[in-house]
């Protein structure tokens, strides 16, 4: 059993581009690698399931306890040959700046993780050995398995690099990148470019640059062990077979954190896709639906253009039918949506909200929420915890009622948010169900109970 973590020394160095290499050179040895993202990133993690041919799961120490995190682990890695873990930000940064809380070291301890560390060597000779000496030395918690230098200007400056590292430090130096358009993935204003939307880095291209890392020496410092006992994070049982809920996902929705849909799919719901985009109705026999996130801004066109599944969407609403969105998903179900071009698309109109895109980030950050009022999700007091991160907000705002007390992590906010509809939760927030495995229960069992309303259609 073989697992890494692909670690930075700061954002922006080339983590992403590095385990998506890797993962590339494992698969072209035949072996099956299990991707993982750290932190609540939804992003990194599609184009990590792309490489991998298999889903990404979230590792997150903030949203989920440890008991929690080990569970997904096992569970997602059974039966591959390597784990990839990518973590997030840089090594020790995380919800704090005092201690390792959320943060990527804490993930690798937790796991028992060997670290790779990169770092964006572009502008850098002999000074980049202290960096490395200066995380080696400042937590003696963790183990390195190497080091990979990425923006290498070619072999007489990596030889000058690797020879300042060998001299201050014992970690292997695994190998080096250069600078490699065809391996860098676009970005705008929530991060990289999405994985649906066909901007991932080719296969081959990735393969070259993760063939010229060290993998038989990656391969054989990684030999896991773990020195956890492992759990599992699956339901006793299956509850509630039958139920089919609809997953609108495609270009324009596709942030979701997979163990919500696995945590659905234990409790014996189908989960069945769907593409607000293109599809020209809703799936036949649905019984609930959940919109998440992604970039739906992006897709209005087409989305308003779309005026037969907008109308079936609406059409359910109004047959009481449960309907749950997260950010995009609440901007679909909004009355309008107004671009930062300040073109105004019509949606599908189920909140009476219009909301417009801004061009810096509205909230980001972690937050803890509370349940004010009995609602889709749960009971009166029930807590959860989540992620916010988006660039557009609630301009024309019905009173709509309120269902959650939100506290944002990061600026000690606090508002009352997640707003309700009849039998439709909308909310900026991107909760993780594992952090609460009731909202699951808890929305299929109200799913199971809806009775269609007199007249519906």
């Amino acid at each position: 059993m073989k697992a890494l973590l692909v670690a930075g020394t700061a954002s922006g160095v080339g983590k992403t581009t590095v385990a998506l290499a890797i993962i590339a050179a494992l698969r072209s040895r035949d072996l099956t690698v299990q991707p993982f993202k750290c932190g609540p990133d939804f992003i990194d993690g599609g184009h990590l399931a792309v490489a991998a041919g298999r889903a990404a799961h979230n590792l997150d120490t903030w949203m989920l306890s440890a008991k929690t995190n080990r569970a997904i682990f096992a569970k997602a890695w059974a039966g591959c040959d390597v784990a990839v873990v990518e973590g997030m930000m840089g090594l020790f940064d995380g919800a704090t700046g005092s201690s390792e809380e959320g943060s990527t070291a804490e993930i690798a301890k937790l796991l028992d993780l060997p670290v790779v560390l990169v770092l964006d060597a572009g502008n850098s000779a002999r000074s980049i050995a202290a960096v490395v000496r200066g995380f080696e030395t400042f937590d003696l918690g963790l183990r390195f398995a190497g080091i990979v230098l990425n923006r290498v200007a070619g072999d007489a400056h990596f030889r000058l690099l690797e020879s300042a590292i060998r001299q201050a430090s014992e970690i292997p130096v695994v190998g080096w990148l250069p600078v490699e358009a065809d391996a860098t993935i676009p970005e705008r204003h929530l991060g990289l470019h999405t994985a649906a939307e066909g901007t991932s880095a080719g296969i081959s291209t990735l393969m070259r640059l993760g063939n010229r890392l060290g993998i038989d020496e990656l391969l054989n410092v990684t030999t896991y062990a773990p020195r956890f006992d492992t759990v599992s994070a699956t339901c006793a049982e299956p509850r509630y077979e039958g139920i089919r809920v609809g997953i609108a996902r495609d270009r324009a929705f596709s942030f979701y954190y997979e163990d919500n849909l696995d945590l659905l799919r234990e409790m014996g719901a189908e989960i069945v896709p769907f593409s607000p985009i293109t599809d020209p109705a809703l799936p036949k026999n649905l019984d609930a639906l959940y919109f998440g996130g992604g970039y739906p801004e992006l897709y209005a066109v087409q989305l308003s253009g779309n005026g037969r599944l907008l109308q079936d969407i609406r059409n359910f609403a109004e047959a009481n039918k449960p309907i749950y969105a997260e950010c995009g998903g609440l901007m679909c179900l909004a009355k309008s949506l107004i671009t930062v071009e300040r073109r105004t698309y019509a949606m599908a109109g189920i909140l009476p909200i219009t909301i417009e895109m801004t061009k810096s980030l509205v909230h980001f950050g972690y937050a803890d929420v509370e349940f004010a009022q009995d609602c889709l999700l749960g009971e009166k007091g029930t807590t959860v915890r989540g992620h916010s991160f988006h660039c557009s907000r609630i301009v024309a705002p019905h009173p709509l009622p309120c269902v959650y007390r939100v506290h944002y992590s990061l600026s000690n906010r606090k508002e009352e948010e997640g707003f309700v509809g009849g039998n439709v939760l909308g909310s900026y927030i991107h909760l993780h169900f594992r952090s609460n495995p009731s909202l699951a229960s808890s929305f299929l069992r109200k799913t199971a109970s809806v009775q269609p309303l007199a007249g519906a259609r």
